[in-house]
């Protein structure tokens, strides 16, 4: 019995081999691909440019070291896997300066230095929009956990009308009673309840600001940026920080 060829030609044997040993960079560059965790939020990562972190290229620069032609093969690989479709287009191949960094900093297995993750945080930090403490306080549990069981969002068969959900649940044990969730990132259950001791208005903003930007108080997390990059509105935002800090949500219940 016969068998069939396997016919690879040495360009396409070369781009497999540059892209797979840029496993590390298209992994930590998850988001950008409009795939977050668990695949069914396409919000996960976000596509806009560097904003306030656009100062960092030069740091990137100086602190990681590229081999051009291999980094050339595999984004040719890469770009001709994928077309545009919906309102998902092809910029969101493109890495802002705090992706390429952090995708950098993955491939070699070199965290970025001190000096550059407080570049990168101080950056974002200066990326939240805050809004007023009345505002705030003025969230909604109820509707923040339908914003974090939600999935739809920024994926090419979503109206580009449609709102975004936070899909937190792919990454994220929130409620006791929810039996599916991810481990990608820590467990968030009993969060408020766990913090107690911090003053409310104070524990609110610090969850707000690690919603909007998680690069703020983690260089290179893999959380994705919804407020910096306009995934969640300010409002889905707010309700998120009260289903994780007000004693009456499922996430705060012993």
């Amino acid at each position: 019995m016969g068998t069939t060829p396997v016919r690879i030609t040495a360009l396409r044997a070369l781009a497999w081999v540059a892209a797979l040993g840029l496993l590390g960079a298209l992994v930590a560059c998850a988001g950008s691909l409009g795939a977050a965790a668990g695949g069914s939020n396409a919000a996960a990562g976000a596509t806009a440019g560097g904003g306030a972190a656009g100062g960092l290229s030069a740091a990137g620069t100086a602190a990681t070291a590229r081999q051009p032609e291999d980094s050339a093969l595999a984004r040719t690989a890469l770009q001709s896997s994928f077309v545009a479709r919906g309102a998902v287009g092809l910029d969101r191949l493109q890495q802002d300066d705090v992706q390429r960094l952090c995708s950098e900093a993955e491939v070699t297995g070199q965290p970025v230095s001190a000096a550059v993750a407080e570049q990168i945080e101080r950056a974002a930090a200066a990326e939240v929009s805050w809004p007023s403490a009345q505002f705030l306080a003025a969230g909604d549990w109820q509707r923040g956990e339908r914003v974090a069981q939600s999935g739809v969002g920024r994926q090419w068969s979503d109206p580009p009308e449609a709102p975004a959900g936070g899909n937190c649940y792919a990454c994220h044990q929130l409620s006791a009673r929810e039996l599916a969730y991810g481990t990608i990132g820590p467990s968030l259950l009993g969060y408020g309840r766990l913090r107690e001791q911090l003053p409310r208005g104070e524990l609110e903003r610090l969850v707000y600001a690690k919603i909007y930007n998680p690069q703020s108080s983690r260089a290179c997390s893999a959380m994705p940026r919804f407020g910096a990059h306009g995934i969640l509105t300010q409002e889905q935002i707010r309700d998120l920080v009260a289903l994780l800090v007000d004693p009456a949500s499922p996430v705060n219940q012993r």
